[in-house]
């Protein structure tokens, strides 16, 4: 597992954040990976898993160590790709904080933290957004920055992507996992893990 955390930290760092005038550009990729999507792992591993996930969501934060382990178990085989899904109130804007953390470099340090205390944040019917800031500074956010980036052109092209690719999908519910464009219809996490090993064995 440190050895994932250092291959995590690396990929963080090096994530790119295209400019405020490509907003209005038609994005790229297809509707299982956007070409700014969140990417974790080689580019020619042989499985691809994609993960729907709303950082609100209990059960999201409840496979993430899952998923991790899945990682951390084939990190030459599987290539995780974050999609955002804003289902719960106040999602929308979390989700624009971790953009800006990936702007930042600080994406997996603020991930982790909203996570890790979810419970603190992220009431369904009456989400208290102010801590959810307080813990993404916590974990290295600019949050004077990310005020000012919060309602950009760019990220409301994004959320719009995301919706539009949601609806396309038929995702209804977070987590919602596709491995090799393949929807995982037992849901659970050895359930999941199987299915990446049957496409890992291939």
């Amino acid at each position: 597992m440190a050895i994932l955390v250092v291959a995590l930290a690396a990929w963080a760092a090096s994530l790119s954040f295209n400019s405020e005038s490509e907003s209005a550009q038609s994005w790229g990729g297809d509707q299982y990976e956007r070409e700014y999507s969140v990417s974790i792992g080689p580019d020619n591993a042989k499985v691809s898993l994609v993960e729907f996930f709303d950082p609100a969501c209990e059960a999201c934060r409840a496979f993430y160590p899952f998923v991790k382990e899945i990682l951390a178990r084939h990190p030459d085989d599987v290539r995780l790709i974050l999609r955002y899904a804003a289902f719960h109130e106040g999602s929308d804007t979390v989700i624009r904080m971790l953009e800006i953390a990936r702007k930042q470099g600080v994406f997996m340090p603020v991930l982790e933290a909203l996570l890790k205390d979810q419970a603190a944040w992220a009431s369904h019917h009456n989400p208290n957004i102010d801590k959810a800031w307080e813990l993404a500074e916590k974990a290295g956010l600019n949050v004077i920055e990310a005020r000012g980036l919060l309602n950009s052109e760019r990220l409301d092209s994004i959320l719009a992507q995301e919706m539009e690719d949601i609806v396309a999908l038929k995702v209804r519910q977070t987590p919602t996992f596709f491995v090799n464009k393949k929807p995982l219809n037992k849901f659970g996490p050895q359930q999941l893990y199987d299915l990446v090993q049957e496409e890992i064995a291939k």
